[in-house]
């Protein structure tokens, strides 16, 4: 008999299809949640409800229910605590907790009863307004709130119902009313306003086993974007270490064959291969740029931070860019610098990485005969490096285009340099990874100074 009981009763529990115990328990921990956060809201009403009743009728009833609610409120919150604690991974223990809240239910709802039916019976027949209006109150209370597990909403709103039929046929039977007495009207009125707590306790748990619905289909569809996320990386990863070393190979050929060092070449072919050269840069360029930010965004790019003097890394990534830039005829130039050496503690390598993305980048956007500047400051603990240019003039509106992924400030077909449109976000990336911060301002005549701060080393 026992165990046909806890089959009937636990495992169905009427939830439909909330049978599993994952479910239950995100449930009960919801109502556990809500019972700690209106605790201190239930204690204001029990209050406002007892003193009413010690005032107007009984103190002897009035003291009585207050020793019992605090009673039923202790075993509820050390209930709600439990629940809140547990794993939630074991069906015995979900239905643990669930005769507890049954118990915890009960005795709360008991309680609230007690208080209604007492001050009905001090009242004598009558129209019972202020013991039907807290038993209304208290129902419509738990279709707010106790809707999160329909079973254990159903059996206090039981509870309630019986109440509230109770009230009024007691003072018909008692009095002998016929059909036309006012205390009959008071009975088809408890019918209506039963029939509305049942309609808000449906609505409410309703709405919630939608919210949950939802809330499922988001994890679902987040697990599968994360999926897709994860084979996109494992793909691109993949076939950019494919490419690079074929690639690799054909550069160096290509570079062996336009050198002359295999004989006089006619100059259409050298052009054709110089062609060649310059394509397979940008896709050496890109495929490392891929790299880079598979590494940067799966957290395995490994750095190795040392302490260095930022001048002489500055210099470094100046002069590897100058070459460059004097073929689009324009010159990087060095502003005055700090007398003293200026340390920070990053990695030296990624960090030259940074500048040179933003040095070329200055010089792709400089007019010919232009001059990109660099200076160098120390001031408060954080070491600044800014690159001015005399280019197209960024706006600030244009920040998160500027260092978004795969996008470029000039997309159109006649830039003069083509890039891969990862180098900023890679920048940004790498700088932030030493509590670091990169971005850029227009300037007042003319181009964008982009800059670095960096913290200084500690002394």
């Amino acid at each position: 008999m026992g165990n046909r009981m806890r089959s009937r009763y636990f495992p169905k529990m009427n939830f439909a299809a909330e049978t599993n115990t994952f479910r239950l328990f995100r449930q009960m921990r919801d109502y556990a949640q809500v019972g700690l956060d209106l605790f201190w809201q239930r204690q204001v009403i029990f209050a406002a409800a007892l003193a009413l009743a010690a005032f107007y009728y009984s103190v002897t009833l009035a003291l009585s229910v207050l020793g019992l609610i605090a009673l039923s409120e202790s075993y509820d919150y050390l209930v709600f605590r439990q629940i809140l604690n547990s794993k939630g991974r074991n069906p015995a223990e979900a239905r643990k907790f669930l005769y507890k809240l049954y118990v915890g239910t009960t005795l709360s709802a008991s309680i609230i009863v007690a208080y209604s039916v007492g001050i009905s019976q001090i009242q004598g027949p009558a129209m019972h307004f202020m013991p039907l209006f807290f038993l209304f109150a208290a129902a419509l209370f738990a279709a707010m709130n106790n809707h999160y597990l329909k079973p254990v909403l159903a059996l206090r709103q039981l509870i309630y119902g019986a109440a509230f039929l109770y009230i009024p046929i007691r003072d018909i039977v008692i009095t002998g009313a016929d059909i036309h007495s006012e205390l009959w009207a008071q009975l088809f009125s408890s019918l209506f306003v039963l029939y509305f707590i049942i309609d808000s306790s449906h609505i409410y748990f309703k709405l919630y086993q939608t919210k949950l619905k939802q809330i499922d289909l988001l994890k679902e569809e987040a697990k599968k974007s994360r999926a897709a996320y994860e084979a996109k990386t494992e793909f691109l990863a993949t076939m950019s270490h494919e490419l690079r070393t074929p690639l690799t190979a054909i550069r160096g050929s290509v570079d062996l064959a336009n050198s002359g060092r295999m004989g006089a070449l006619p100059p259409k072919v050298s052009d054709v291969l110089t062609i060649a050269q310059r394509n397979c840069v940008r896709l050496i360029t890109l495929i490392n740029d891929i790299l880079d930010l598979q590494k940067v965004e799966a957290g395995r790019m490994v750095f190795e931070t040392e302490t260095f003097d930022l001048v002489s890394a500055t210099d470094e990534a100046i002069n590897t860019n100058r070459p460059f830039a004097h073929t689009l005829g324009v010159e990087i130039e060095r502003a005055a610098i700090p007398g003293a050496p200026v340390l920070i503690t990053a990695d030296k390598f990624r960090l030259e990485q940074v500048f040179t993305n933003i040095l070329s980048n200055a010089a792709k956007f400089s007019p010919n005969g232009g001059e990109v500047l660099v200076r160098i400051e120390a001031n408060d603990g954080q070491a600044r490096v800014s690159f001015s240019d005399q280019g197209i003039g960024l706006s600030e509106d244009e920040y998160e285009r500027v260092f978004d992924r795969f996008s470029q400030v000039d997309s159109s077909d006649t830039r003069k340099i083509g890039g891969t449109g990862l180098g900023m976000n890679i920048s940004k990336r790498i700088v932030e990874a030493f509590d670091g911060t990169i971005g850029y301002h227009r300037n007042d005549d003319v181009g964008t100074t982009f800059y670095v701060e960096l913290p200084l080393a500690a002394a």
